[in-house]
This record gives C-alpha cells, structure tokens and sequence, in this order.
C-alpha cells in the first residue's frame, strides 16, 4: 500500500493533524509526518515534495495555519494528489488560512477540506488510496456503515 505523507507547517499544528494520525492509524494505512515550512524551509519542504512518489507515498497532506502556502507548495512539486488543511491561527478563525489553500492557480490543484478537519484529510487520502485497494475501499465502506449505525443509535435513544 502506498503512504500517505503528513507535512505540517509547525509543530503548533500537530494537535490537529493528530486527528488524521489517528484515522489513518485506525485504517491501518502508512504514513509520514514531517515539519516543513512553506517560508522558513522552502528546499526541504520542495525536496520532500519532488521524492514523494519515489519514496511510495500516493497521497500528501499539508496542514498550516495563517498564510498556509504550504499545500500549494507542495502541489506545486509533485502531481501526487494534495490535500490542504487550512488551521486555524490567531486571526481571522482560520479565514486567511482557507482561503490560501483553497484559491490555487490552475494547473495546480490542491483539495481542501474545512478548517481543522484533519480527520476528513485521512479519510480522502484513503479514498483516493481506495481507488485501487479494494480491501481499504472494504474498511471505508464499513466505517461508513458503523458511522451510519451510530447515528441511528442515537435517534432511538432519543425516540425512546
């Protein structure tokens, strides 16, 4: 199975990308995490990004806050599909960051998901790792259906 990388702007990130640590851990899917800084890292955050597909990765997560180049510097090195996770700083609830990683120039394609929601990262990492493992797509569909489960639960507590 192909890793999914996990590259964070700074370690303040790490409470979120945690998150999809977590998912990705519960999937069983490999992973790396790095800290490379769009703006105070820039070769190393490029060298990572130009490895990727040699180094076995399918996927890359890039999670930063404020300014959040991050994901669009990666995109920016490599043709691995990228998903950005905008964090939320001291300004703006995470706006700013939004709107960094979701306005990318064509050519360039970056997927975002919500402001801190690093848990629908991994779990996008793994459906685009899913197009071609149908035993991870199988785990996928099973958390879906305990999710869905979940949920019904709840509704007959509430009902009952």
């Amino acid at each position: 199975m192909k890793k999914v990388g996990i590259i964070m702007g700074s370690d303040s990130d790490l409470p979120i990308v945690q998150k999809a640590m977590d998912q990705l851990t519960a999937l069983d899917i490999p992973y790396e995490v790095h800290i490379y800084s769009a703006h105070r890292t820039p070769a190393e955050a490029r060298d990572f990004a130009l490895a990727a597909r040699g180094n076995g990765f399918g996927v890359l997560i890039a999670a930063a806050g404020m300014a959040a180049h991050l994901a669009g510097a990666i995109a920016a090195n490599t043709t691995l599909p990228v998903i950005g996770i905008p964090c939320k700083g001291p300004c703006f609830d995470g706006m700013d960051a939004l709107l960094s990683t979701v306005q990318m120039p064509t050519g360039i394609p970056v997927a975002t998901v919500a402001v801190n929601s690093a848990a629908n990262a991994a779990l996008l990492a793994a459906e685009i790792l899913a197009v071609s493992d149908r035993t991870l797509a199988a785990k996928l569909d099973e958390k879906r259906r305990q999710d869905a489960e979940k949920v019904l639960e709840k509704d007959r507590k509430l009902n009952s």
